[in-house]
């Protein structure tokens, strides 16, 4: 059995979700390789051909896939299809794109989310808002898989030597095409990435209060900032904030929650980080359940003071 990793990338660099979709790979028995479908993405491939437990890179280059687009991944994918027992993407928008379009190629049922791998061909992943956790068993002789990074610890980005291998591109499918992209650039860590994130919830009231509460705290522990759904309609924060089912999930060495309720969409979001602190006034808040440590206090007195505490 082999089992191919879809590379997330910028071209020049591996992203981190790809070291967790690595692991689970290497769980599923056999070989790891992993492929880099990209532009000028010499850099990406050299990167991904030094992680730990990775024996093949086959790099793919062609301006078609420059920024992902999905019909252009998938087509290359299913190109080198036939030699391989597993087919794994990170479970992030990018993965959620493609993984699809490739099951339905091959014809096979998707597995998505999992969060262990049991054998070969058993997984578990969660469901009903990670209240359940399924265990899936499949008999599709290729399987097509999503990885909840979450539940899997990176491999070592470096201290491998894969061999690098390049292959012909597909041709664009001329389906899709990029148009442009606007980036938020920001100095905090990234949200899924984060040992750190303090979070607020609909209790703060407004965006100005938000940035006046949450953002002297995350500054000095170094923290991403996330936020619950609420907050988000609300307008208080963005939307690539939003820690939740239909947000980011992330588990953080410490998850700070601030005027979060505890609805059962923001536990499935954050209910593995390490350590869990839920600030509220309400004591029949749900996110006190799920909390290491708890503290029922206004926010707005006690967010202020922990920052000028550190």
């Amino acid at each position: 059995m082999t089992a191919l990793v879809i590379a997330e990338h910028n071209n020049a660099s591996i992203k981190g979700a790809t070291l967790n979709t690595v692991t689970a790979a290497a769980q599923c028995g056999g070989e790891v390789h992993v492929l880099v479908a990209g532009h000028n993405a010499s850099g990406a491939a050299q990167a991904a051909a030094q992680i730990a437990g990775v024996t093949k890179v086959i790099h793919a280059e062609a301006p078609g896939f420059e920024h992902g687009l999905a019909e252009n991944v998938a087509a290359q994918v299913i190109a080198l299809a036939g030699a391989y027992s597993h087919i794994l993407f990170p479970a992030t928008a990018s993965g959620k794109n493609v993984a699809p379009r490739v099951a339905a190629l091959l014809d096979v049922a998707q597995i998505s989310d999992i969060t262990k791998v049991i054998s070969a061909d058993t997984f578990e992943r969660p469901i009903y808002a990670g209240n359940a956790i399924a265990t899936v068993q499949s008999g599709d002789q290729v399987k097509v898989i999503t990885v909840r990074t979450t539940g899997f610890d990176p491999a070592a980005a470096s201290g491998g030597n894969a061999a690098l291998e390049s292959t012909s591109a597909v041709a664009d499918s001329g389906q899709s095409q990029f148009l442009g992209a606007e980036i938020a650039k920001s100095d905090r860590p990234e949200l899924t990435a984060a040992k750190i994130i303090v979070s607020g919830g609909r209790a703060l009231g407004s965006s100005e209060k938000f940035d006046e509460v949450i953002t002297p705290l995350a500054d000095k522990l170094g923290a991403a900032i996330g936020a619950s759904r609420a907050a988000v309609d609300a307008g208080y924060a963005p939307n690539d904030l939003q820690v939740g089912q239909t947000g980011k999930i992330v588990a953080p060495q410490l998850y700070i929650a601030a005027g979060i309720s505890g609805a059962i969409q923001h536990l499935a979001g954050m209910k593995d980080s390490k350590v869990i602190v839920a600030i509220n006034k309400d004591p029949e808040a749900p996110i006190f359940s799920v909390a290491d440590y708890g503290l029922e206090a206004d926010l707005f007195a006690a967010l202020p003071d922990l920052a000028q505490s550190l």
